[in-house]
């Protein structure tokens, strides 16, 4: 199969990923100037978008790097359990993942019973989950998006639901950005691309 997505991977996340400290540390990283002095006298400051990888001379390199020191470690429970007054305050709320996720599903001619086939979830927690009785961590909102091929916009509505954002500086939540902003989906694909970053914390059923 042609690699070619995997070359428009490393060039989106060398644009996207901003975790500054982390790069930094990177040996070889030459830390770009942010503040400096115009013609006319005054103090200006740079975009800090210049930090990032893809501004760097060497980012082939230092993103082969980076690689090498991978390790997921985000948030691998597919859950959390809601307090009673979070339940309460649900009751009220408009827009909870729960009530979100029933019409956003409907979109991609699915339903909360034919995803859970296709997530590494146990069905009884899964449907917890769907039921508004228990809250879904950010990994299972991406699995979610990512068995029914969503839209970026309705993936960022699903996670606000969870009081949750879309973070560049996470090599996950990049590396998720660019399969549906790209409408990466094929299965073998998108493993790989979650493998070449050693993303393990989506539970997407093999």
């Amino acid at each position: 199969m042609d690699t070619q997505y995997l070359q428009s991977l490393d060039e989106y996340f060398c644009a996207n990923y901003s975790d500054y400290v982390r790069l930094a540390a990177l040996e070889g990283y030459v830390r770009p100037e942010l503040i400096y002095i115009e013609k006319d006298g005054n103090i200006a400051r740079r975009d800090p978008a210049i930090l990032r990888l893809s501004g760097q001379k060497n980012a082939a390199e230092l993103l082969k790097r980076f690689k090498s020191e991978l390790l997921d470690t985000e948030y691998t429970f597919n859950f959390s359990v809601p307090s009673c007054f979070a339940r309460l305050r649900d009751l009220s709320r408009k827009h909870t993942f729960k009530k979100v996720l029933a019409p956003t599903l409907k979109k991609y001619h699915e339903t909360w019973e034919t995803v859970g086939e296709k997530l590494n979830i146990e069905p009884r927690f899964w449907e917890m989950i769907a039921k508004g009785k228990l809250y879904p961590e950010k990994g299972t909102v991406f699995a979610v998006a990512l068995v029914c091929r969503m839209r970026h916009a309705d993936l960022v509505n699903l996670l606000n639901t969870c009081g949750f954002t879309l973070k560049k500086e996470s090599v996950r939540d990049v590396v998720v950005s660019y399969l549906i902003e790209q409408r990466v989906f094929n299965a073998e694909m998108r493993d790989a691309c979650l493998a070449e970053y050693r993303i393990t914390t989506i539970p997407i059923k093999k």
